[in-house]
């Protein structure tokens, strides 16, 4: 269907990084003792991102992400709001070149809300849903981009949220700009 519109095919998924490593201390070699513990500060406070994995015949591949973090204040959202999803999507739009989109996603419950599906209708001239079926995670290419992010992050330590936050970005614009 991406093909026959001339459009971008993106596949979204969203991930997190938190201050504390899971089990509560520092990462060492195997075998060795860690040396740092970590208390994971500012209560649970993370870093939420949400991406999109942009593939078109003919053009490199993109990365399209967004990255606000957390800081677990009264009231706060815990997780990406309608519209911050709205704006990386319209985002998208304005970056890859013709901007037209069949977005694959999960079955996030934002994601099949009446507002989205509001959204969604309303720009039906350039923007196509499918829903991925339950529990395929194999099928999403964004899960590898959160692989690689993991990975490259596992024996890093963040002295704060905002550290926290700079170390993910600057992470994910080496894969962006290394797509291969």
């Amino acid at each position: 269907m991406a093909a026959d519109l001339g459009a971008w095919i993106c596949f979204e998924d969203e991930t997190g990084q938190g201050l504390r490593p899971p089990n509560g201390r520092s990462w060492s070699r195997h075998g060795h003792r860690p040396l740092v513990r970590v208390h994971g500060g500012q209560h649970g406070a993370r870093v939420s991102v949400a991406g999109m994995v942009c593939y078109r015949p003919g053009h490199r591949s993109r990365l399209i992400y967004r990255l606000p973090h957390y800081h677990r204040r009264t009231g706060e959202r815990v997780s990406f709001s309608l519209a911050e999803y709205k704006r990386m999507l319209q985002a998208a739009h304005q970056q890859l070149p013709g901007g037209k989109i069949v977005l694959v996603w999960d079955n996030l419950g934002i994601h099949r809300s009446t507002a989205m599906r509001e959204f969604i209708d309303a720009h039906s001239d350039w923007l196509t849903v499918f829903h991925l079926p339950a529990y395929a995670p194999e099928l999403n290419p964004a899960e590898g981009v959160w692989s690689l992010l993991k990975r490259s992050m596992a024996n890093l330590l963040a002295t704060d949220l905002d550290h926290l936050a700079s170390m993910v970005k600057h992470r994910l614009k080496v894969i962006q700009h290394h797509p291969a």
